[in-house]
């Protein structure tokens, strides 16, 4: 049975997420939550920044340190909508983090245990608790949402270039 205090950091992230849904970005958020409080918040800003690096894990990473003011998190735990890609994965391992929820799996991309499992490889200097799947459905239905409207629009605009009645 999912953890009521997982399910409630998970519901922040799902806010950070719909915040990156608003602006056209892939709906991912990320909090990282230490004795009890939210210190670092993201969403994916990819392409509003022009940054490949701009993922909801990096952001809150980032805030969480500029609030402990220390490149240690040892002791915060950090919850993310989808599963960690790789970059996401190594900066997790070099942050300290203590521990990683996320809500869906990531099939394509996953870091932490569909592909690869980087936050639990022994051969590095740390290693993270993970707890998968907290809020699955919810995590999972905002991006379902958010490609199927991609892949619709993309369908859209081919027809339309195909009729001649692209602009």
């Amino acid at each position: 049975m999912p953890d009521a205090e997982d399910e409630r950091w998970m519901r922040h992230a799902l806010v950070e997420a719909g915040l990156a849904l608003k602006k056209g970005e892939v709906p991912v958020g990320a909090v990282v939550v230490y004795e009890n409080k939210i210190i670092g918040r993201g969403h994916n800003q990819v392409e509003g920044l022009n940054d490949p690096t701009a993922h909801a894990e990096i952001i809150a990473i980032g805030a969480a340190s500029t609030y402990l003011n220390s490149w240690r998190l040892s002791g915060a735990s950090v919850y993310v909508t989808i599963e960690p890609c790789a970059m996401c994965a190594g900066a997790l391992v070099l942050s300290r983090i203590d521990r990683l929820v996320f809500g869906s799996k990531d099939p394509k991309a996953g870091a932490c245990g569909s592909l690869y499992n980087i936050v639990q490889d022994i051969r590095l200097n740390h290693q993270l608790e993970v707890v998968p799947y907290i809020l699955e459905k919810e995590c999972s239905r905002v991006l379902h949402k958010f490609f199927e409207k991609l892949r619709r629009k993309s369908l859209e605009d081919k027809k339309g270039k195909k009729s001649g009645n692209a602009d």
